[in-house]
């Protein structure tokens, strides 16, 4: 039995891409909401929450962007000079937010100003992140295996709202964690902030989902007439499901679950765009067989990853199991 390498390798980034949003993305989030918590213990208590993963949490954005640039070049050829604006703005909105997060610390004088730095540039990073793959699922144009549209290409309604959804399903992740790993006063802030952002995230995932049929043509068709409309069905099913135990969790429930459902909607949000662009890497022609590497590239970077990434994971999984529990007023786990 043949296996297809290129097959696997959009698996691997797929995984690499949900990795970073999900780990980086209750970070970016906490940072979102940050101007909502007091100055003082608040905030000094989310930011400590953090404070042992967040830097690791960003390995998955190497991984995923280096994967793209080494297993399908042409895509990575084509979506950077497509949203090179965006790209900017998110790799400036995470150097502000790491330097501010190191330096309030140490200049008590200007915390102010480093608490607005970290702030601004998690919500820069957010939205343009959301922006980029609105942009990538609206189409890029593609003349001689090379982008052929103009520099704002990518500055649509459509990415507007791909971006705020982004925001808000961070600011999700953000509260979920925060009322997990909190208690007191900040957790019950926490509580309140997530059932706002939860009642935006479901909101905006369905106005996308629908901007996505009337998008493009190949999209309605994938999700409108049979037979694929009866084996997707279950996806759009369970995503409301898990939206409305999410809900109630908030309401009741146990600390935990929220943060939990919140991933679920994020997986289930993924793989509804996953299946509403396969097998194309960049719509609405180029195919990940069009993109990818020669095949014994494949094979040689498959096995850097077979050795590296459980490494990854492994640490990844102690750092979060040494610094489980809650975050007392000390600033302690």
């Amino acid at each position: 039995m043949s296996i297809d390498l290129t097959v696997i390798w959009a698996l691997i980034i797929a995984f690499g891409i949900f990795a970073y949003v999900v780990m980086d993305g209750f970070d970016l989030g906490i940072g979102i909401l940050f101007p909502a918590f007091q100055p003082g213990e608040g905030r000094n208590r989310a930011m400590n929450s953090i404070a042992p993963f967040w830097d690791g949490n960003e390995t998955w954005l190497v991984l995923g962007g280096g994967g793209l640039f080494a297993a399908f070049p042409l895509a990575y050829a084509i979506i950077l000079p497509a949203t090179y604006p965006l790209v900017i703005a998110m790799l400036l909105g995470l150097v502000f937010r790491g330097v501010a997060f190191e330096y309030r610390w140490r200049d008590e004088k200007h915390r102010p100003a480093w608490d607005m730095a970290f702030s601004l540039g998690s919500l820069v990073a957010a939205l343009s992140q959301g922006m980029i793959l609105g942009a990538l699922l609206q189409g890029i144009e593609v003349q001689d295996r090379a982008y052929a549209g103009s520099w704002f290409d990518w500055l649509t309604p459509y990415t507007l709202l791909t971006g705020l959804g982004t925001v808000a399903g961070y600011a999700l992740l953000g509260a979920c964690w925060l009322y997990w790993r909190l208690d007191g006063g900040v957790q019950d802030k926490a509580r309140r902030l997530a059932r706002r952002a939860a009642l935006a995230t479901i909101v905006l995932m369905g106005a996308v989902s629908l901007y996505n049929v009337a998008l493009r043509p190949e999209y309605a068709e994938r999700w409108l007439t049979a037979p694929e409309l009866y084996y997707l069905l279950p996806l759009p099913i369970l995503t409301g499901v898990v939206a409305i135990w999410l809900l109630r969790s908030l309401s009741k429930g146990g600390e935990a679950t929220p943060f939990w459902l919140s991933l679920a909607l994020f997986l289930l949000g993924m793989a509804g765009l996953g299946v509403t662009i396969w097998p194309n890497v960049v719509p609405p022609d180029v195919t990940i067989w069009d993109a990818a590497a020669p095949h014994s590239s494949q094979v040689f970077m498959l096995i850097g990853v077979a050795i590296t990434m459980p490494l990854i994971v492994g640490y990844t999984a102690w750092a979060y199991w040494v610094f489980r529990g809650k975050v007392g007023k000390e600033g302690y786990h």
